[in-house]
């Protein structure tokens, strides 16, 4: 019986000592790895209060704002990522014609005796495009060239 207690209180002896012993990373520990994490993403930042990361900024994607979250809990030490990050929103670029308008409609205007013919802005160029015979190709041609409407691709088909 003596022997078992014995052993009994070894058991917690050692166990109490290994408990006490582990070492346990501080804030500022922390803080340096999170931080080297971070930085592959200029526009986020992280700050670690009792084991906690708080990540902020703004991610181009949520899968990176998510690989970024993975890697902060995978630093050993980190209790949490308490994610307070946004998502940017995607730019939209607008095509601008380089074709004005009013030349279009002008030449537009001009082709609408041949209802075959249609006017259309293609890579930034005016375009004309459709069936036609050869002397209203020869009649659309002078008057598209009357309003100096500028380069005009005449890619209609002349039958």
């Amino acid at each position: 019986m003596k022997k078992t207690i014995a052993m009994a209180a070894l058991a917690l002896v050692v166990s109490i000592g290994s408990i006490s012993c582990k070492k346990k990373v501080s804030d500022a520990d922390l803080q340096t790895q999170a931080t080297t994490v971070v930085t592959s993403n200029p526009n986020a930042s992280v700050e670690v209060k009792e084991g906690t990361a708080h990540l902020s900024g703004t991610f181009a994607d949520q899968a990176s704002k998510d690989n970024m979250i993975a890697s902060l809990k995978a630093i050993p030490g980190i209790k949490d990522v308490m994610d307070m990050s946004t998502i940017a929103a995607p730019v939209v670029v607008e095509t601008v014609s380089a074709v004005d308008p009013m030349v279009q409609q002008k030449v537009t205007d001009a082709v609408k005796d041949f209802p075959s013919v249609k006017v259309e802005v293609v890579n930034g160029e005016l375009t004309l495009t459709g069936n036609v015979s050869p002397t209203q190709a020869k009649q659309i041609k002078m008057s598209v060239d009357a309003l100096k409407a500028g380069k005009v691709n005449y890619n209609y088909t002349v039958k």
